[in-house]
């Protein structure tokens, strides 16, 4: 009776280890599916998105241009929010910060990844450091950006916009170039983005002009 018993606990034990086995089996199999669509692993394949594709100079160009581009119509938006009296103003100079601001690190992450410099120039110089606007159409010197700093009101919507479309239209410019001569795929649909954001934009500050 005692070798039945004994018999049947072994039996019974090893149902459990099976089950205990099977079990750790399909947690194992849910882990490794989840690091791949979530968390962690979500954030290694949007890195290695990065890296993927060809490049030429002139992704390099577009980046290393556009980043202190963005940068300086950054500087000009966040202005609005103290210096305009136009809701109309202060909706668009925040529209703007946010959508260059994300294009701003993106750009920075492409440049890294090439091994290329990222620009650290302060808005109104070049990528080399310079004043000017060096291949970078549109962009401010730093006797404009000292008016605008000075503006408010009426006065500062009036130049503000005035500004802002020749800077829009200066990236427009730079953008078509990338569309037409780079090669990174992620570049160029950035650079896509760009044209109809800005197009759209100019629009509306022509409008807000009275030009509309």
């Amino acid at each position: 009776m005692s070798s039945t018993r004994s018999l049947f606990r072994r039996a019974a034990l090893g149902t459990v280890a099976v089950a205990a086995a099977l079990v750790l089996a399909a947690c194992g199999s849910e882990d490794s599916g989840s690091g791949s669509e979530s968390g962690p692993g979500s954030k290694a394949s949007a890195g290695a998105d990065v890296t993927a594709g060809a490049h030429n100079d002139q992704d390099v160009s577009f980046a290393q241009g556009m980043i202190p581009h963005h940068r300086q119509a950054v500087e000009m938006a966040r202005m609005a929010a103290e210096q305009s009296s136009s809701a109309e103003v202060k909706d668009l100079a925040s529209r703007i910060e946010k959508a260059q601001d994300p294009e701003i690190e993106t750009m920075s992450g492409w440049l890294e990844s090439w091994g290329e410099d990222v620009p650290s120039g302060a808005p109104g110089m070049d990528h080399s450091g310079h004043g000017g606007s060096a291949g970078m159409s549109g962009m401010m010197d730093q006797g404009d950006m000292d008016r605008l700093m000075k503006a408010s009101g009426t006065d500062f919507d009036t130049m503000f916009l005035s500004m802002m479309v020749e800077h829009h239209e200066g990236a427009v410019e730079m953008a078509a170039t990338e569309k037409d001569k780079g090669q990174y795929a992620a570049a160029k649909k950035v650079a896509g983005e760009i044209i109809t954001a800005q197009n759209a934009e100019i629009k509306e500050m022509n409008k807000l002009l009275g030009k509309g």
